[in-house]
């Protein structure tokens, strides 16, 4: 019975690897439309942003995706220094990708609340407006 959890696991891991190619490329679809339909109407540099927007926000729940796949994965194998290895090394890679696509989608840092963005702003990357008249 172990046996047959262990492998009904390893497909759940290779479903959530699809799930996470299949977010990304549907997010990339979706951005890439709302970019080219709402070109004219907003402006180009105010459609760009949404674009990222969009498309980072994919791609940070396609790499959560990807990181919970990479754990079940690791945990169905023989565990060994090197499959540890290759997790954390995987984990810590997406990771950084995941805080620098919420530092430019968001214009902070993760661990940062909004109220300090004012305080501490990342230099180089534009403040958001927050006056709401």
């Amino acid at each position: 019975m172990t046996e047959q959890l262990l492998e009904y696991l390893e497909y759940a891991a290779h479903g959530m690897n699809l799930i996470a190619v299949a977010v990304i490329v549907a997010g990339f679809a979706v951005a890439a439309c709302r970019y080219t339909i709402h070109f004219h109407k907003v402006g180009a540099e105010a459609d760009f942003q949404a674009f990222k927007v969009d498309l980072g926000s994919a791609l940070t729940l396609g790499l959560e995706i990807l990181v919970l796949s990479d754990v079940i994965d690791t945990i169905t194998t023989e565990p060994t220094f090197l499959s540890l290895s290759v997790l954390a090394f995987l984990v810590v890679i997406r990771t950084i990708l995941s805080w620098t696509l919420a530092l430019e989608i968001e214009g902070h840092w993760p661990w940062q609340s909004a109220s300090e963005e004012g305080d501490q702003a990342v230099p180089g990357l534009p403040k958001e407006n927050t006056d709401h008249a």
